[in-house]
């Protein structure tokens, strides 16, 4: 995962391998896999988190996502989780747009809170996604996270 995550974060500092073993130990949390790609998220509450969501380059823009994004949703709406969250770097607008064609919706901004590879800093867009328990149905909402992840 941390290799794969290294080619997928061009501009950002990827997990450790450490790192997202960390994570992973957390009763909350569970990955979800694909050959070309995996998604890290937290449920809580009520609430899940995506932490992070990392394609192969060779095998962007062929579903990947998508089809990860749609297990998580499976997998919330089973859990009774209401609504998911995440934060995305402002300058990666390929995920921004990723995101916001499936319904999420930017709900708060923290400035300078990425430091990228090359050492500069970049804004967190805080995103949200209301899941509509019992009809599978998604939509915006507007209410934020004060959790950190990336």
């Amino acid at each position: 995962m941390a290799a794969l995550m290294d080619r997928a974060y061009v501009d950002m500092r990827p997990w450790s391998a450490r790192d997202i073993a960390e994570t992973l130990a957390s009763k909350h949390c569970q990955a979800l896999c694909h050959p070309h790609g995996f998604l890290i998220a937290q449920m809580v509450a009520g609430d899940g988190e995506i932490l992070a969501l990392a394609t192969d380059t060779k095998a962007q823009r062929q579903g990947v996502a998508s089809s990860l994004m749609s297990e998580l949703i499976g997998i919330a709406t089973k859990h009774n989780i209401h609504r998911l969250l995440l934060e995305v770097a402002s300058q990666n607008q390929p995920a921004r747009d990723f995101y916001t064609s499936r319904g999420f919706a930017q709900v708060g901004l923290r400035r300078g809170y990425y430091t990228l590879r090359d050492g500069t800093k970049d804004d967190a867009v805080l995103l949200s996604l209301a899941i509509a328990q019992g009809q599978g149905n998604l939509a915006p909402t507007s209410q934020g996270s004060d959790t950190k992840s990336g």
